[in-house]
């Protein structure tokens, strides 16, 4: 994998709740949200354990970006089908 490729990914959180993000680096962005610390999001620390559900790659941090406010933009009932696929 190069290290330049961007992903957004989506983690269902306890509450089963989606939080949807990007990173380079997904294994070490999940380890981040479910260690709770100042690298995790706001939203994930209080809904711990935190798990991948999705991702998909992305040509630039710009691309990621887009892609991840159109899936922020989605009713969950899309966001699970997104998911489920």
């Amino acid at each position: 994998m190069n290290p330049a490729n961007w992903f957004v990914y989506i983690l269902r959180c306890a509450d089963g709740s989606l939080y949807t993000g990007v990173a380079t680096d997904l294994q070490r962005r999940l380890q981040e949200h479910n260690d709770g610390g100042a690298q995790g999001a706001r939203y994930t620390r209080a809904r711990r354990p935190v798990t991948l559900v999705y991702s998909e790659p992305a040509e630039s941090r710009s691309a990621a970006c887009r892609r991840e406010a159109a899936i922020k933009k989605l009713r969950k009932t899309e966001k699970e089908q997104l998911v489920s696929s």
